[in-house]
């Protein structure tokens, strides 16, 4: 018996996609001109499914947080989406403009779109031109809201999971989010905005004291 596509898990329909991706390549040729890869799609697919080159959600907040600087986060939606609600430090760059983009072939680049499936998209083109620090962001920017934005206690959680969802309410303020109630829905959940930054007061700087001219020889 076949399962419906919505029941299929999201790391499943990514690596199905994958191997549709794969086919697509082998037999339609290459649009660009002068280029060839060399893929095994079936290898592309393991790493997808089991999650192998996937960032979760709260791992990617707390690089955030800790202001690192060795990954490039690539949000592959519209400029229109992009504007409305991003993750901080996110680059857009939709999935059609992301060949050829300035990308080095050293960094760690994460992508991320609404539920992954364009992100599952970005994430093999980058791999077929020689790519190799390239990850996904685990369920997209929906699971970012459900984990980071909205993080909510499960009904009858144990000792761990209060303890985790402690630490997330804290990381969920520093997103101008807001931690839900065990077993409550939100009624209606707005996009949220971003965080304001409050800029720094400005240090006053003493003055420098001026010698005073000599008069006269």
């Amino acid at each position: 018996m076949k399962k419906p596509l919505a029941s299929i898990p999201i790391n499943e329909k990514l690596a199905l996609l994958i191997g549709i991706l794969g086919l697509m390549a082998a037999f339609a040729g290459n649009p660009y001109s002068g280029y060839s890869v060399n893929l095994d799609t079936k290898e592309l697919a393991m790493i997808v499914q089991k999650e192998v080159d996937h960032v979760a959600p709260a791992e990617l907040a707390d690089w955030i947080i800790q202001g690192r600087s060795d990954y490039r986060l690539i949000d592959l939606r519209s400029a229109a989406e992009f504007s409305q609600y991003h993750i901080p430090t996110a680059e857009n760059v939709p999935v059609s403009q992301l060949s050829g983009y300035s990308l080095g072939r050293n960094e760690k680049v994460v992508l991320y779109s609404e539920g992954g499936i364009h992100s599952a998209q970005g994430w093999f083109l980058l791999r077929a031109e020689g790519y190799r620090g390239v990850y996904i962001l685990r369920g997209g920017l929906d699971e970012w809201k459900d984990q980071v934005i909205y993080p909510s206690l499960p009904a009858n959680a144990d000792a761990a999971q209060t303890a985790a969802f402690e630490k997330m309410k804290e990381v969920s303020r520093h997103f101008g989010g807001a931690p839900r109630a065990a077993g409550r829905e939100p009624t209606q959940i707005a996009t949220p905005a971003m965080p304001r930054l409050e800029t720094p007061a400005a240090v006053p700087v003493p003055p420098v004291p001026q010698k005073k001219k000599k008069e006269g020889c």
